[in-house]
């Protein structure tokens, strides 16, 4: 069975995992794409972990348990009324009942008497004829313009169906219940990615509890707070790490162990858990009594989890192999579901080869690449991932199986600026972006060169956002590759810091702070090279993508095809900067018959890339 345009459609994709407090019951979200009627179709599956029986919910998302394990909030989307429904549903009987309809709720959360919840909205202006704002930045990626964005917070009787009380704040980045009061953080202008004030809500009074910091509130047991970042920090790009706040001081959890983690929890003993990216691996880790004990094992990639009150954990895990399937942990892990086992029999994806060799300065780098099933010499396509601080390693990549299924070799890469190692590597970066880290790169692809059939003449790079950036960044430096992917990539960080989301903060760390008097928004700028472009090179941008917005590459395709180069731009009308993975199906099929037909044309068969042709097919 081949890997074509429309095999993620096969699969069956896990999200949204939760388990009762009890440990008893956990709920997650199958989610299935329908490229007829072009959506994607979701089912919230609650299963009892005792008896084995499974209940469905149709079209739900979001499921989220009540305290005492007998109810459970879900949010049905309408994408194109734009707007959320969120329903109660009565688990002895399965009966739904819907409390709220809003255009934008941002999340839930149940207080512990399994009675009242919090629910925290986007209200913005929303006038017919125009979006108007007065700070900064006017719109954000996958939200929209802020169009005078402000942040409400609601506490609602789930029994009196009614509401009891609700307040507004600016810039609310996640609320949660902290025992019967309300915390809940807001990030600050001048720098919303580095800077939090953390404010309890009681009785209708706030307290700050934490002024200036550069952690937020991510999760509560309803004794101990659990804090994400560091107290203070200088860059966005620091590794963030665990604390614990009981009320009077706060505790360090996992700085000491030198990696960075996300979507921390807590159990009701105290105990942490978090996800710790290293070296390829995505760890789920426990931290306790002074203690760091990695619950799976090296070569798999846990994406999401949650734990009860007792530290059974509910976890979605994938590896190179295998999409995200459901795994209990209760001491010893067990895989739960097996939705992709039959698919993947008839599919065979590859096995990575993992490599590790030393850039032009010593430095180890990680790299991992996929051998197609071909014995002559094949070409190679060398991905980028995005970032700079992400990470190839474990991950199920169905770009890099569909590639080496075609005849392709695929080379995957962590070069400097990646997570995954220690923070000094993660800010190695700053204010040299394209300069070692492409070193990195080429030296991966000298490495294949010489120790795989790879075909010298024959090798090709793509990438998307960090990744973009340097595919348009690697075609103006060396001739080496002979076709180029660059999806909503950047091409000019001047334009990318004045109009992109994040731009202001990010671009200021990561090329220079005076974006006026830097040299380096015009030395790193890939679009003041255009004259040396000799690739073929193909741009994919979404025209929602507010990250690494469309004027990159436009600008950089104008460029080149005014000075006779050969170049191409496909432009999605919809979707925001994750258009690889969120956008609609039919979207995501077409995307990837662009990226399979551009480099047989260009690397295989050395002939013109048609797209009306392609299209037809």
């Amino acid at each position: 069975m081949r890997w074509k345009e429309d095999t993620f459609a096969k699969f069956t994709y896990l999200e949204n995992v939760a388990i009762s407090r009890n440990g008893e019951l956990v709920a997650y979200v199958l989610k299935k794409a329908n490229i007829k009627d072009n959506k994607y179709e979701n089912t919230i599956v609650i299963e009892d972990l005792k008896s084995g029986m499974r209940r469905y919910v149709e079209d739900g998302v979001m499921p989220k348990f009540s305290p005492d394990g007998k109810k459970m909030l879900y949010l049905k989307r309408d994408e194109e009324k734009k707007k959320s429904d969120l329903y109660l549903l009565e688990l002895e009987n399965m009966t739904s009942k819907r409390l709220i309809e809003a255009k934008n709720i941002v999340g839930v959360d149940w207080n512990p008497d399994s009675r009242r919840i919090l629910i925290l909205y986007s209200k913005k202006l929303e006038d017919e004829d125009l979006i108007f704002d007065d700070s900064i930045p006017a719109w954000f990626n996958g939200k929209g313009f802020r169009d005078m964005e402000k942040n409400v917070i609601e506490i609602y009787d789930t029994e009196g169906e009614t509401s009891l009380d609700s307040f507004e704040d600016e810039r609310i980045e996640g609320a949660l219940w902290h025992g019967n009061a309300i915390v809940y953080s807001k990030n600050y202008v001048e720098n919303p990615f580095l800077f939090f004030d953390i404010i309890s809500w009681k009785g209708g009074r706030k307290r700050t509890l934490f002024k200036k910091v550069s952690f937020y509130a991510a999760h509560s047991n309803g004794k101990l707070l659990l804090l994400h970042g560091k107290k203070k920090m200088k860059y966005i790009s620091e590794h963030r790490y665990l604390h614990i706040f009981d009320g009077k001081k706060v505790q360090d959890i996992t700085s000491s162990y030198g990696l960075t983690n996300y979507l921390g929890k807590l159990d009701g003993k105290g105990n942490v858990y978090a996800l710790t990216p290293d070296s390829g691996t995505l760890y789920l880790e426990k931290f306790g009594d002074g203690k760091r004990e990695r619950l799976v094992a090296e070569g798999n990639y846990v994406y999401d989890f949650d734990v009860s009150d007792d530290g059974k954990i509910a976890l979605l895990m994938m590896n190179e192999t295998t999409p995200g399937e459901l795994y209990i942990y209760d001491g010893k892990l067990r895989k739960h579901t097996s939705y992709n086992d039959e698919i993947i029999k008839k599919l065979k994806p590859r096995n990575y080869e993992h490599f590790q060799y030393e850039s032009f300065d010593g430095k180890k780098i990680d790299g991992w690449f996929v051998r197609p099933r071909v014995r002559k010499k094949a070409p190679m396509v060398v991905k980028v991932h995005g970032g700079p601080k992400g990470m190839y390693g474990h991950i199920f990549n169905i770009e890099a199986q569909m590639l080496a299924d075609h005849g392709f070799y695929v080379m995957m890469v962590n070069p400097r600026g990646s997570a995954g190692y220690d923070e000094d590597f993660a800010l190695a970066v700053m204010e040299r972006l394209g300069l070692e880290d492409f070193q990195d790169i080429m030296k991966g692809v000298e490495w294949m060169i010489n120790h795989e059939n790879v075909d010298p003449e024959r090798i090709g790079i793509t990438g998307i956002s960090y990744g973009g950036f340097m595919t348009n960044w690697a075609i103006t430096q060396t001739d080496k590759f002979r076709a180029a992917i660059s999806e909503n990539g950047i091409s000019n960080w001047f334009t990318s810091y004045a109009f992109s989301d994040i731009g202001l903060w990010y671009d200021r760390e990561m090329v220079g702070r005076d974006p006026f008097k830097n040299r380096n928004y015009k030395r790193l700028s890939p679009i003041y090279y255009a004259d040396r472009v000799k690739t073929p090179l193909l741009l994919i941008h979404s025209l929602e993508d507010y990250r690494c917005p469309l004027d990159q590459s436009l600008m950089f395709y104008h460029v080149l095809k005014s000075m006779g180069k050969e170049a191409y731009i496909a432009i999605f009308k919809k979707g925001e900067h994750g258009h690889s993975v969120r956008g609609t199906p039919r979207h995501r099929m077409k995307r990837y018959k662009l990226f399979i037909e551009f480099f047989n044309k260009r690397l295989k068969e050395g002939v013109e890339f048609n797209i009306r042709e392609i299209l037809k097919k």
